[in-house]
């Protein structure tokens, strides 16, 4: 059996050499052989560096390293075309994952599981990191029921499963949805997420924002649907209200008066028609996002191994 780990980097200086070194002697613990893959997105530290010294200790060892920062996703997603092994590992370069649970993935996917995933059920992280973290796969968990609570950016794939996955084409994926969109029999391991040791995280705000758009757009109608829902309660609100004002005028001789209602009414269905353009407006961009057919990522520089690649 061979293990395929795909590893993608984002300044990730410092923390590449041991997380390289404890796979190695996990692999070696076991006699499975293996090969890593580190995508390099685009990292302006030394990290480049640091993964072409691996690659000149270890054959196994292969780096692709990107014209540009194209984010983890397109990082994961290059990296599962490269594989060989019966089985692929993708897992961070941060050092935050216990690399010891993956004896235990390999054993679940003995069981006949195609897909294991590893989910966090805790995380050392800063307060902010950790909250937003919760809040963001409790909205997934709503368009998505599968998603384990905490997420999980640690899991190991079958071939069958990367076979599948390398034929979607798509642009914004949400990786996570990708996966267990698949089907395939799976297993879950939860765990507590390490603090980091070495660096800090490149999981900005902002990227956390756009990742949470794709996964809400991506995977689900619920936008779509929930306009559709509330531009028909306001439709039958503003009837009602309409037969409550007529009702006023020729009944209790009640005058058309108060600008302010009116004023509170033409405000919140001007945001809410504003809110529904911009949703519409994703979904059209994603629509023509997918007609150009530009790549997700650019490799600039690519190291393997030269029998390999014979």
């Amino acid at each position: 059996m061979k293990l395929s780990f795909v590893i993608p980097v984002y300044r990730n200086e410092g923390s590449l050499i041991p997380t390289f070194t404890k796979i190695k002697d996990l692999v070696t613990k076991n006699k499975f052989e293996y090969e890593l893959i580190f995508v390099n997105d685009g990292s302006d530290d030394n990290s480049f560096e640091e993964l072409k010294e691996l690659f000149k200790i270890d054959s196994n060892v292969k780096v692709l390293s990107f014209s540009r920062n194209f984010g983890q996703v397109a990082a994961v997603i290059a990296g599962l075309k490269e594989v060989t092994g019966d089985v692929v590992i993708s897992m961070s370069a941060d050092l935050q994952e216990p690399i010891e649970l993956i004896e235990q993935m390999v054993q679940k996917w003995q069981e006949g599981n195609e897909i294991v995933i590893c989910h966090r059920t805790d995380r050392e992280d800063g307060f902010i990191a950790n909250n937003t973290s919760k809040i963001f796969y409790k909205l997934m968990k709503y368009v998505n029921p599968k998603m384990p609570n905490g997420g999980f950016d640690f899991l190991l794939l079958d071939k069958k499963a990367v076979n599948v996955l390398n034929q979607i084409d798509e642009r914004n994926r949400f990786f996570q949805g990708d996966v267990l969109w698949l089907g395939f029999n799976t297993a879950f391991i939860p765990y507590r997420r390490i603090k980091r040791a070495i660096g800090k995280s490149q999981w900005t705000l902002s990227k956390k924002i756009k990742y949470f758009i794709d996964g809400l757009l991506n995977t689900s109608y619920v936008p779509i649907r929930l306009m559709s829902f509330l531009g028909l309660c306001f439709s039958f609100v503003g009837f009602l209200y309409s037969l409550i004002i007529i009702y006023s005028r020729f009944v209790n001789n009640t005058p058309f008066n108060g600008w302010a209602p009116i004023m509170i009414l033409l405000l919140i269905i001007g945001g809410m028609i504003m809110v529904m353009l911009g949703i519409i407006g994703e979904y059209v961009w994603r629509a023509y996002d997918e007609t150009r057919k530009r790549p997700i990522y650019i490799i600039k520089d690519k190291f393997v191994n030269e029998e390999e690649n014979n």
